[in-house]
């Protein structure tokens, strides 16, 4: 492995890619600990430590929400931008046109996810400012105002960042900020878990499970993520002119987990809309009703969440991935499936087998997201954020990067890491 890392350094353009990522990432680290004037910053902290669900949001942002800093919403507006983009693409006829005429296309679909961004990062900047106002130092209007900005700016600076990284350095840029702020709490979660078993709250034999657990989710994840079903494709020759074309047999690829963490995220931010409102009426009848029945880690919301992530995963595959087309795709290029007749059939038979590999990939990232339910039951360990949806969040960025550092190296005749 260190020869590995070697190697890609000795690749002066694969080397200036890495530390560009690495300084991009060092200013978003920086950032996160920038806080927001006219906020008190432990009054908020305490409102974010009493939530798991914005214990959650705080994991992904590496700490930025629960400092309250100028990054304090971190890249989810953007997320959110982007996945009802995508979903306005299928539903809105011009943006169908956009996304088909290439890349000029894609440009522009862009830059209408931008400002989508903005509009969005300064609506949700106006909530989380109402909802938070007994932080606030001096409330008022213009605090309002200002402190909304304020992290509106910083997502869009973030976003801004995140697509920096894509461009000119390596991996994709949104998807490592999320993976740095995560990565960035591992050392916290240990000092935090090394003072319970220094004061007693749990023992050695809790730890090592809570180890055992991870390394399974973690070969889980891994083995999901890299889980394809391939349909077999045969190409019938063509001949034009003195050439001949086609005559060989591919196969077509259909990922287990195609909708990614998407769906959890979705879910997430369903969820996390009741929680909110709940906080702003804590002392209220349903306030006490709603924790107490439909809480993080009751039975009810376990279910809710696990049900919202399957319902999500197959709304979020459907989108993405469209039989009718890939059937004619197959045929405009002269190919069939061994057995069936092109058209029709060939779209019914890829989406039952989508809709088989759909369902295990749903109840898997159902499973993986409520899993901190029973680690926390298993090994008696609280407070444990960084939990199935983390990991896989950073495995799957981790194995997406690696795989183009490799494919760099290998292009330059170095052994990569994947053997």
């Amino acid at each position: 492995m260190l020869g590995s890392f070697a190697n890609a350094l000795k690749a002066t353009e694969l080397r200036t890619k890495i530390l560009y990522t690495l300084g991009l990432i060092f200013v978003f680290r920086l950032g996160a600990h920038i806080p927001v004037p006219g906020v008190n910053p432990e009054r908020f902290a305490e409102l974010v430590g009493s939530g798991a669900i914005f214990g959650f949001f705080d994991v992904i942002s590496g700490g930025a929400l629960k400092n309250f800093s100028v990054f304090a919403m971190g890249i989810m507006p953007y997320i959110n931008a982007s996945i009802i983009m995508q979903l306005l693409t299928v539903v809105i006829p011009h943006l169908e046109r956009l996304n088909k005429e290439g890349e000029e296309g894609r440009k522009k679909i862009t830059q209408y996810t931008r400002y989508l961004t903005v509009v969005l990062a300064f609506i949700q900047g106006i909530g989380m400012v109402v909802g938070v106002s007994g932080s606030l130092q001096n409330p008022g209007l213009a605090t309002y105002l200002m402190t909304a900005i304020t992290i509106t700016a910083g997502t869009t600076f973030l976003m801004w960042t995140g697509e920096q990284i894509t461009e000119k350095g390596i991996g994709n840029g949104i998807s490592l900020l999320i993976f740095a702020g995560i990565v960035s709490r591992i050392p916290a979660g240990i000092v935090r878990v090394v003072e319970y078993l220094n004061a007693g709250t749990i023992n050695i034999l809790s730890l090592l499970l809570l180890i055992v657990i991870g390394a399974l989710v973690i070969a889980g994840v891994v083995t999901v993520q890299e889980g394809q079903r391939r349909i077999p494709v045969q190409y019938a020759k063509r001949v034009v002119g003195r050439r001949v074309y086609g005559g060989q047999t591919t196969h077509l690829p259909l990922r287990v987990n195609q909708a990614g963490v998407i769906p959890v995220i979705f879910a997430s931010s369903l969820l996390m809309f009741p929680e909110t409102i709940v906080k702003w009426f804590s002392n209220s009848g349903a306030a006490a009703f709603y924790t107490k029945w439909f809480g993080w880690g009751t039975v009810a919301h376990t279910v809710i969440y696990a049900l919202l992530i399957i319902g999500f995963t197959f709304f979020y595959t459907a989108v993405i991935m469209n039989p009718v087309d890939m059937a004619d795709n197959i045929k405009k290029y002269g190919g069939f499936i061994p057995g069936l007749r092109p058209g029709r059939p060939t779209a019914e038979y890829i989406s039952r087998i989508m809709n088989k590999i759909t369902l295990a990939g749903a109840i898997f990232l159902a499973l993986v997201a409520i899993l901190p339910n029973f680690v926390l039951l298993t090994t008696r360990i609280p407070n444990i954020y960084f939990g199935g949806t983390a990991l896989l969040i950073v495995v799957g960025v981790a194995l997406d990067t690696m795989k183009q550092v490799e494919s760099h190296m290998l292009m330059r005749s170095y052994q990569g890491f994947i053997k």
